[in-house]
């Protein structure tokens, strides 16, 4: 670990199993995401480390309307604004896990917004009906050798509503996804799509990404996927996503004052 005037550089070279997860090369560290991540680690070891991490990035409150700064980044976006979406939260956890040294892939979830077991008020459930499918994104990491998911998506007060918090985080155990991943039409592979419980058994030590999800090692690739994907949207489509946007992020905070 190198530190240069005003910024941090990390390099990690780390070993996978089941997938080639192996970040090689120089990673710049902005200011922001530094402080953040020497504050929430202090004095802890590893698996600490990871579990404070984890918790911070969760209680940001999270919304689908970003918080507008002067950040260069999403990760930065997010410490500055204090709010901000899957991508965001995941983005952050993924840099920050990596410092620690641990192996991180991300893992990108294809779902609806019209999810039964969310308490939508009936306004924001019709406009959900009409939405096209969204992505999610989590982590997966490597621990223990095995590979679990990570998902700090929805903050604790959001369980009132119906949303899979994940309130604890041992560092070992596989978290509840955020969302229902779709099945793809194509592949079939063993995965509780039904739900969003977690998607491996618990001694299950390879890498086997659940049905419709695809994985990437670099944000940059999984930026240019999530973009392809949104790109097919049409402008009726879009139109709505923005209404559903703004309207779901104001209800959530409705839910996180209500009693």
């Amino acid at each position: 670990m190198s530190v240069f005037p005003g910024v941090l550089k990390v390099k990690v070279d780390v070993q996978s199993s089941g997938v080639d997860s192996t970040v090689q090369g120089t990673q710049p560290i902005s200011p922001v995401v530094q402080s953040a991540f020497q504050t929430w680690t202090r004095g802890l070891d590893t698996r600490e480390s990871m579990c404070s991490i984890f918790s911070h990035i969760r209680d940001i409150p999270y919304s689908l309307i970003g918080p507008v700064n002067n950040a260069k980044t999403p990760q930065e976006q997010l410490l500055l604004g204090g709010k901000g979406s899957c991508g965001a939260k995941h983005y952050l956890l993924a840099e920050m896990f990596r410092l620690l040294g641990v192996p991180v892939v991300y893992a990108t979830f294809p779902f609806l917004w019209n999810d039964p077991d969310l308490d939508y008020p009936p306004g924001l459930r019709k406009l959900a009906v009409t939405l096209p499918v969204a992505h999610h994104l989590a982590c997966h990491i490597q621990t223990r050798d095995r590979w679990i998911l990570v998902d700090a998506t929805w903050d604790l007060p959001l369980a009132k509503a119906g949303f899979p918090v994940n309130d604890r985080w041992d560092g070992i155990s596989e978290t509840r996804c955020a969302v229902k991943p779709l099945k793809s039409p194509v592949r079939t592979a063993f995965c509780r799509t039904a739900t969003s419980e977690p998607c491996r058994g618990k001694d299950e030590a390879t890498f086997s990404p659940v049905d419709g999800e695809t994985n990437h090692q670099k944000a940059g690739d999984q930026d240019r996927y999530y973009s392809e994907r949104t790109a097919l949207r049409t402008s009726e489509e879009v139109e709505r996503i923005r209404r559903f946007s703004r309207e779901f992020s104001d209800w959530l905070e409705i839910v996180r004052t209500s009693g």
